[in-house]
């Protein structure tokens, strides 16, 4: 079969590619290696095939809309596996195959699967280049669309194969949309063999095998294995007038404001205030040699929620998608630029929606699809900061872990010690939304944000996260926010978006032990006074009541919690359940 450059000589992947290109039998191979000119050469691919549609390009300049398949919109969770030899490695919260059978499955679908197709080796790094934290992978794929997203979202390209150099240590994924049912669709987590096999999805969460795939359900087996944390959490780095740097690390459920957060404008109160973003959605963390938690972001763009983003909720985010940009599934106004429900400006009258039919205004259907995406180079971002390549990464100061929750939690809490704050990222939970399927205002538990990318046991990885406190001889404090909290009037208590810098910076005085807190029986909250509520219209009362312990509401959620833990049976950690108990006693 016709086959590119290789670009490269190493044995262990050309034999796997070998291996691979005999099963899928693929019309021909290229092998990519991450050039302005290849990007061009396959985007002008893509257009042809109508797979990418130019947008406007005085609007968004190298922009392109993707439509996808109507059944094919999101991760797909009950599809997706982790298969280790025991089931109970997996835990009761993932999907588990065995891989001796998942292998077989799979084999049976990607056999001839890639027949008058191309096959792309898509060479690739999470992580810095250079940096001995990063991780290699290489992604065979059918999917031009992939290609694009991928040189995007990491390092890719000879640059990956340079570093990658003749060793036989990167994660070997495989990647086929075959015809996009769904009823036969896999996403297959082999993390003793460090492998990711993916069929019958073309969205970015389960073909964009760098991800979620290696970043967080593999890299969490490999932290686990090597004494590292691979977490759901955004980096950002806060600048005081006198010029002190101090970064946290923050785990945010969907429909949380985690990429609001890590590219937040401080308000006018904080002149000579920087926020700058290191990443949005992943973090990788290791022992520093001083003793600190350090942070590294594997990606190299951002794969972001469209809808509800605009001027007033994430103008960093606007301006980062202005160009070269990719937008999937969004609506389309008549002059060729995006719109998303949510966006500023009036509603148009009339759009072509996400599955390119005509739409109205006043339609009863969403234009934009709920979970379409653009993917931006991070390199768009006005406020990046400037160690977001630093192979050493940034040193974490404090871990902030937020849910969505109307009652019980406060606006912020910092824990009393370490294993406390693992406690309650191990309970962090939020309450579904209109956006979800199912009954609105249920409390489901998303521990750390990790729940669906957990590559393993959860029990084992709450653990994992106890060990780390013996690795770590200067840990991060650890707190818990809410920005969600309403009165009995069902109002939001707090304002959210830029003024969440006035919860942020009481966060870092802690961390750096220049003020005091009140303790509660859960944790300490903020004296009254030590929130800046200055240039703001809310009134001290009102931050009382967002930082409120209702004891009663607290019982309900620590019996709420012991349901929780005891799905995990023995192998919950004895230490997180005896907290509860102890938290619980104080009560009475």
């Amino acid at each position: 079969m016709p086959t590119s450059t290789t670009l490269t000589t190493n044995k262990h992947l050309l034999g796997w590619v070998d291996e691979m290109a005999a099963m899928c039998q693929p019309d021909s191979i290229v092998f990519c290696d991450g050039t302005e000119d290849e990007r061009k050469r396959l985007t002008e691919l893509a257009v042809s095939k109508g797979i990418l549609i130019p947008l406007n390009a005085q609007k968004h300049p190298g922009c392109y809309l993707h439509r996808s398949n109507p059944n094919d919109v999101a991760r797909v969770e009950h599809c997706t596996f982790i298969c280790t030899p025991e089931k109970d490695s997996a835990g009761p919260t993932n999907n588990w195959m065995a891989p001796a059978e998942a292998y077989t499955k799979l084999k049976g679908l990607f056999e001839g699967s890639m027949k008058g197709r191309t096959m792309y080796v898509v060479p690739y790094v999470m992580g810095p280049l250079g940096s001995e934290h990063s991780k290699i992978g290489i992604e065979i794929t059918d999917s031009v669309y992939v290609v694009l997203n991928m040189q995007i979202m990491t390092r890719m390209g000879k640059a990956a194969l340079d570093m990658l150099a003749d060793k036989d240590d990167f994660n070997r994924g495989l990647h086929c949309t075959g015809d996009v049912n769904p009823d036969r669709r896999y996403i297959c987590h082999f993390p003793q063999d460090n492998a990711i096999w993916s069929f019958g999805s073309g969205y970015g969460g389960n073909a964009l095998l760098g991800k979620k795939c290696l970043s967080l359900r593999i890299g969490s087996y490999l932290g686990k294995s090597e004494g590292w944390l691979a977490e759901h959490m955004l980096i950002l780095g806060v600048e005081d007038p006198d010029g002190t740097k101090t970064y946290v690390a923050a785990a945010f459920p969907s429909a949380c404001g985690k990429t609001n957060f890590a590219m937040m404008i401080p308000p006018r109160r904080f002149a000579g205030w920087r926020v700058f973003t290191v990443g949005d959605d992943i973090a990788w963390l290791r022992v520093g040699e001083d003793g600190r938690l350090w942070a590294v972001n594997p990606e190299n763009g951002y794969f972001g929620v469209a809808p509800g983003t605009n001027m007033k909720s994430n103008p960093n985010a606007m301006k980062t998608i202005s160009k070269n940009t990719i937008f999937t599934n969004v609506a389309v106004t008549k002059d060729g630029d995006v719109w998303w429900e949510g966006l500023d400006g009036e509603v148009p009258d009339e759009l072509t929606d996400w599955k390119g039919q005509p739409w109205k205004k006043g339609s009863t259907e969403k234009a934009a699809h709920p979970n379409s995406r653009f993917t931006a180079p991070a390199s768009n971002n006005p406020i990046l900061s400037s160690h977001v390549n630093d192979p050493r990464g940034v040193p974490i100061s404090a871990i902030i872990f937020g849910g969505r929750r109307s009652t019980t939690i406060p606006l912020v809490m910092q824990s009393f010690n370490w294993a406390h704050g693992v406690y309650l990222g191990s309970t962090m939970a939020s309450e579904t939304t209109a956006a979800a399927t199912g009954a609105t205002g249920v409390v489901r538990r998303d521990p750390m944000a990790m729940l669906p990318f957990t590559g393993y046991n959860v029990a084992d990885y709450f653990q994992h996260w106890l060990n780390m406190q013996r690795r770590v001889p200067y840990p991060p404090k650890i707190f818990m926010v809410n920005w969600f909290r309403k009165n009995a009037a069902g109002k939001f208590l707090w304002p959210g978006y830029g003024d969440n810098m006035r919860v942020l910076k009481w966060i870092l005085d802690r961390a750096h032990g220049k003020v005091g807190a009140q303790e509660t029986l859960f944790g300490w909250v903020p004296k009254q006074g030590h929130i800046d509520l200055s240039g703001l219209d809310i009134p001290p009362e009102t931050v009382d009541e967002a930082t409120n312990i209702d004891d009663n509401e607290w019982k309900i959620e620590l019996e709420s919690q012991k349901a929780f833990y005891d799905q995990f049976g023995e192998r919950m950690p004895r230490t997180l359940e005896l907290i509860r108990q102890q938290l619980l006693s104080r009560l009475s």
